[in-house]
């Protein structure tokens, strides 16, 4: 779950304000760390919660036993593009670097064309401060451009305010 102060309320808080809206939550389908805090909050707003967990997580035991629905794929790939097909956006908390692949990937599939799915960044005490210099670096070394689907926000409130402010329109 990392270190930062207060990573476990930012994720309740996330969880709770999508069930809130009535939106569906998807995600990586673990009941451990700030994902299974984010799936219990919404599920306890009465949302509907999806998670795709790879077999080897669900045999490490870390598999949601309560979610509305569980997919259980053959791999971290499989469950990266089920997340993204079943998605309109994303939220990304702090996180390990299966949070940055995630992240990178959905920026990938935006830059190449395949969709155009916002995503939020929760920076939470700055943790995505050196990321975005990261952007800003190969932006100015002509290796990114910077695309209008990558959202900084504060908070999880924020951040699904600034998305549910996009016009969402995926085939």
């Amino acid at each position: 779950m990392g270190k930062l102060p207060a990573p476990i309320s930012e994720a309740e808080s996330c969880g709770r304000l999508v069930a809130e809206r009535g939106l569906e939550l998807v995600y990586g389908g673990a009941g451990v760390g700030l994902m299974g805090a984010a799936a219990n909050a919404a599920l306890e707003a009465g949302g509907r919660v999806i998670g795709i967990i790879p077999e080897r997580l669900v045999e490490w035991e870390v598999a949601h036993q309560g979610l509305s629905e569980l997919r259980v794929v053959g791999s971290m790939y499989e469950r990266k593009q089920i997340m993204m097909d079943l998605s309109d956006a994303f939220i990304a908390l702090p996180g390990g670097i299966g949070t940055l692949d995630e992240i990178l990937e959905v920026m990938t599939q935006n830059a190449l064309g395949y969709f155009w799915k916002p995503v939020a960044l929760v920076n939470t005490h700055g943790f995505f401060d050196s990321f975005q210099t990261l952007l800003k670096d190969l932006e100015k070394t002509g290796f990114y451009q910077p695309r209008d689907y990558v959202i900084y926000s504060r908070n999880s409130a924020e951040a699904i305010r600034k998305l549910s402010e996009l016009p969402i329109d995926n085939p």
